[in-house]
């Protein structure tokens, strides 16, 4: 193939691949209705997750946290394959926050050509995701799982799914909202043509809000605009997926070989060159950083460079030269000494916060943290907005993972959506009936509400109020109401059913605390005490 057209084909498959990556995380919503005719239907429609299924660091990192295999893992040896045999391919024609990256570096530039050059030359400083790669398969041979802070699939999803649509979503509902509001016939109706199209498409237009997204965003818009500065900041210096990919590309049969005597060093290789793997010739080739963009051989006037099956080896640099012995053992000694560290801040042996509850059917705390990879999936699938990121509630370990906030959203008693998109098992799969309990009634629980009589209209106010009650889904009712008769200051008698809570029938679905019309801090709420995934987080614990 003409290498010309085989750089067109990487742009399409980059284009595809972020469309397609896009239309997924779009329709990871549920846009049905929870009705009891409809319960069998509550799963998405489409496979919104098989991007985490592919990825290697994912499957990688999270078979030596656990110790064990999962099922999806057989998706990311495609990859892992296809980089033993071709090189880094994921990284310049599949990842979709590769692909952002090159966009952002691709913007015309202000910058001389000595200075384009010079930035695309190999650093020394690019071989520091190959530490941060280390450090945290290190920290994962003790179960603790920190990779999917810098995945690039997991960063990607967290960040468009918590931030970047939600934001997204406000704007186009502003702008549609104020388009109708102006009473033009012409501009209703565009208003309206836009609900239905994007409705249907892309956004539902329910306002999602998740704690602490400004700085999942910051973070976000950060990384790209970094590739202003340097091309690719992301790929060439901080990814861990990249290394990982790195290093296998060091076995590939397909590379680069140079023709040294005819180069005239006309630098426009290095001028295009996406991964600064040294294409120019005099050097050897960094296999382990070349993204396979192909921009270095069809700029190249002279036929100096060829990609081809087995090159000749005398063209291919060494893994990582700068990755010292001593270097290596600190970045795998900080991975070991990490564990302990986040552990003990995150007190997971002693204290529980109370705050921390965590979505249907996940595991217990240690095994929780072993496994998941802080995508966001099931905070973009959750219906009620219910799942958010933790920022220091599960400590410094737990960072980016889910919980629920029970005045933000509650859990829907016959949703297990979120189950059902978990890559990695943290939260283990299981059906309504599962959740519910069926005929044996042992249903799962992620807490337990409570009544703060301070606050609670009936018991403090005197004014009557049955809201948590009404909205109680469980049968017979978690929440039940006693008749008394109370004397007001005026000396006047008042009826009132106040409300009290049976641990037993409660299972902290935190409705009750969503709707309660105490402002500020709700009258009754919900902690993960009685939580099913803990044998030791209990109420009262039995002789």
């Amino acid at each position: 193939m003409n290498i010309k057209a085989a750089r067109n084909l990487r742009r399409i498959s980059q284009g595809l691949f972020l469309i397609l990556f896009l239309f997924l995380l779009f329709k990871t919503e549920f846009r049905g209705t929870f009705s009891e005719n409809s319960q069998e239907n509550i799963r998405l429609s489409y496979p919104v997750r098989i991007f985490l299924d592919i990825d290697p660091l994912a499957a990688v990192s999270t078979a030596i946290s656990t110790h064990s295999l999962y099922k999806p893992i057989i998706w990311s040896l495609i990859v892992i394959i296809g980089s033993i045999l071709i090189g880094r391919l994921f990284c310049g024609w599949i990842c979709p926050l590769g692909t952002l990256n090159h966009i952002f570096s691709s913007f015309k530039s202000d910058k001389k050509r000595e200075k384009i050059i010079n930035s695309n030359r190999y650093k020394n400083w690019q071989s520091v995701k190959f530490y941060i790669l280390f450090g945290m398969l290190a920290a994962a041979v003790f179960s603790s799982l920190q990779t999917g802070l810098l995945d690039p699939i997991s960063f990607t999803i967290r960040s468009l799914a918590t931030s970047i649509i939600p934001g997204l979503n406000y704007i186009m509902r502003l702008i549609l909202d104020s388009m109708y509001a102006t009473e033009n016939s012409f501009l209703q109706f565009v208003s309206n043509l836009g609900y239905k199209i994007f409705e249907n498409n892309l956004f539902t237009f329910k306002q999602l809000y998740f704690h602490n997204s400004f700085i999942i965003g910051i973070i976000f818009l950060t990384v790209l605009i970094f590739n202003r500065i340097i091309i690719r900041f992301w790929c060439r210096g901080i990814c861990p997926l990249g290394a990982l990919l790195g290093i296998f590309s060091k076995l590939s049969i397909f590379g680069m070989e140079k023709d040294h005597e005819k180069c005239t060093y006309c630098d426009k290789c290095l001028i295009d060159c996406q991964g600064a793997d040294e294409p120019i010739a005099g050097v050897k080739w960094k296999s382990h950083e070349c993204v396979l963009c192909f921009n270095c051989q069809a700029s190249c006037p002279e036929d100096v460079i060829h990609f081809k099956f087995f090159p000749k080896q005398e063209s291919i640099g060494a893994l990582a030269p700068d990755l010292t012995r001593r270097r290596l053992i600190i970045s795998l000694g900080a991975g070991f000494t990490l564990f302990p560290i986040l552990r003990a801040a995150s007190g997971l042996e002693k204290n529980y916060n109370p705050k921390l509850i965590r979505p249907p059917g996940s595991l217990e705390e240690k095994d929780f943290l072993a496994r998941c990879i802080r995508c966001g999936e099931c905070m973009k699938v959750c219906p009620t907005n219910a799942i958010h990121p933790t920022l220091l509630e599960a400590g410094p370990e737990g960072i980016w993972t889910p919980f629920l906030i029970m005045r933000m959203g509650y859990c829907e008693d016959t949703c297990v959506l979120c189950s059902q998109i978990c890559p990695t098992g943290s939260i283990w799969e299981i059906d309504e009936e599962t959740k519910s309990g069926g005929e044996n009634g042992n249903r799962v629980k992620i807490g337990t509400a409570f009544i703060d009589q301070g606050r609670c209209l009936p018991h403090a106010m005197d004014i009557p109020c049955i809201v948590c009650e009404e909205h109680c889904p469980t049968s017979p009712k978690a929440i039940h109401l006693k008749d008394v008769t109370v004397i007001d200051r005026n000396g006047e008698k008042v009826e009132l059913r106040q409300p009290y809570v049976d641990p037993e029938l409660c299972w902290g679905c935190g409705i009750c605390e969503y709707m309660c019309p105490v402002k500020d801090k709700p009258a009754i709420y919900v902690t993960n005490v009685g939580e099913t995934r803990s044998p030791e987080n209990r109420l009262l614990l039995e002789a």
